[in-house]
């Protein structure tokens, strides 16, 4: 993604170092912004300057994704269930993707998060090798194609590889893969090394300064899909690359239960004998945690993904973002298995959830949420140049229209507000990446968003 040479934006309202300020020009040379004037008249700028109407925040960070859950959107609404009558649909969605189809639906899936506001997307990736369980002649044909998809839609993505090396677990240990399983399954701990340096080493020789769009992570899939040597070696992996490391933790009380009967202690506990925790560990949801795994958290300086419009969706329960705030424990968001992409909802769901739990009001203040949706995102995937708008810092920027149905009346004082608990993902505007301008007016710039994802997920989910 080459950014303009040069760009220069007017903003009726912009949030620079936590205010809202009128009438914010803003220079950006090679993707970055070189220069930051306030209370300027739109009048004053260059001709050829873009001009945003409404509030200016920085690009939001998807950090928890699956691209090809998005697939099941409002086809799991129809019964009664649990997460695990839902994972059967996923495990028929997964089977059917092939590289090719991958590409197409990410790439839609991306593009969708892109007219939301979504300038970075954390991919948890499991779907590694064929049907049948053999790896394609590229091992990483399925990785390559987020990779790609990602570069159709114009945002950046942290691929974070995942281990997947057992079917469950139980009191006796863990099981074989099976089924749709053994498209995640690299088989050993050595094999999954073996591929996923092949990809960064790939990755780095095309792009040597680091990465200007695409980086690799790490993840543990969970405690029931790896084991504790497993999760040791591919924390080493990490730490050797100082790669994120991100894993699913307690998502599920029978996961805690399961790993309680066969290790004797929580999985977080389990994650920390293993060595991962760490300032690059990322817990992805954290939803039934002991007094005792939130202290690792905070000790350890890991942070936590929280995907609340997932966790509701599939009746997984409440978070404890409470003791994660009091404790100092970082927050990011994801949008995870996109029942919707909209991230300021997920922000706002991490208060509003906690009042209803706590019944008080006020736990998570509307910059705190916007901080965890932007600039903690982009931290806990790599990207700590990004996250703010800044002289020095990357080019991401989002605009939120202040006068639709939701917003209309908002005063300067209480944008932040408004844009947090009242906005949603239908009224951004515009959306810049690394300084391009990848949605203008509410439109992707390259992609039929709609047409896309309605020809993708039709062609993946039909039975004719």
């Amino acid at each position: 993604m080459n950014a303009p040479a040069t760009t220069s934006v007017w903003c009726e309202l912009a949030l620079i170092d936590d205010r809202v300020q009128p009438g914010v020009t803003l220079g950006i040379d090679h993707g970055r912004i070189g220069s930051i004037d306030v209370a300027t008249e739109p009048d004053d700028s260059p001709t050829d300057t873009v001009r945003l109407a409404g509030l200016t925040v920085p690009g939001l960070a998807n950090a928890h994704s699956h691209a090809f859950h998005r697939a099941l959107r409002s086809r799991t609404q129809a019964e009664r269930g649990t997460f695990w009558t839902w994972r059967d649909l996923m495990y028929r969605a997964a089977d059917r993707l092939e590289p090719d189809t991958y590409r197409r639906l990410a790439r839609a899936v991306y593009a969708e998060m892109a007219m939301a506001g979504v300038t970075c997307v954390g991919e948890f990736h499991y779907l590694h090798h064929r049907p049948d369980g053999t790896p394609y002649d590229d091992p990483n044909a399925m990785g390559r194609a987020l990779l790609d998809a990602a570069a159709d839609a114009g945002i950046r993505i942290t691929l974070l590889d995942t281990a997947y090396l057992h079917g469950g677990l139980d009191a006796d240990g863990h099981r074989p893969a099976a089924g749709v399983q053994r498209r995640f399954d690299d088989g050993d701990v050595d094999a999954w090394r073996r591929r996923v340096d092949r990809l960064a080493d790939e990755l780095t020789a095309d792009e040597p300064s680091g990465g200007d769009s695409r980086r690799i992570g790490a993840a543990v899939h969970s405690v029931r899909a790896v084991d504790p040597d497993a999760m040791r070696q591919i924390g080493e992996w990490a730490a050797a690359r100082s790669a994120p490391l991100h894993a699913h933790v307690s998502e599920q009380v029978a996961e805690n239960e399961a790993c309680r009967a066969r290790h004797g202690r929580t999985p977080m506990a389990v994650l920390a004998d293993a060595g991962l925790l760490s300032e690059r560990f990322a817990a992805v949801h954290a939803t039934h945690l002991t007094d005792d795994d939130v202290a690792l958290l905070a000790s350890s300086g890991s942070s936590v993904v929280m995907c609340p419009t997932t966790e509701r969706d599939l009746g997984d329960g409440i978070g404890p973002t409470r003791e994660f705030a009091d404790a100092g424990v970082a927050m990011a968001v994801g949008s995870d298995s996109h029942a919707v992409i909209d991230l300021f909802e997920e922000a706002r769901a991490l208060e509003l959830d906690e009042r209803l739990r706590s019944r008080e009001r006020g736990i998570h203040a509307a910059p705190d949420l916007l901080v965890m949706a932007t600039a903690e995102g982009h931290r806990t995937l790599g990207w700590s140049d990004a996250g703010s708008i800044a002289v020095g810092r990357r080019a991401d920027l989002v605009t939120v229209r202040l006068d639709s149905v939701r917003t209309a009346g908002v005063t300067a004082d209480a944008a932040v507000e408004a844009v947090v608990f009242a906005a949603s993902a239908v009224d951004v505007t515009d959306v810049f990446v690394d300084g391009r301008h990848v949605v203008a007016g509410a439109r992707h710039a390259t992609i039929d968003v709609e047409t896309e994802l309605a020809a993708t997920i039709e062609e993946l989910m039909s039975d004719g």
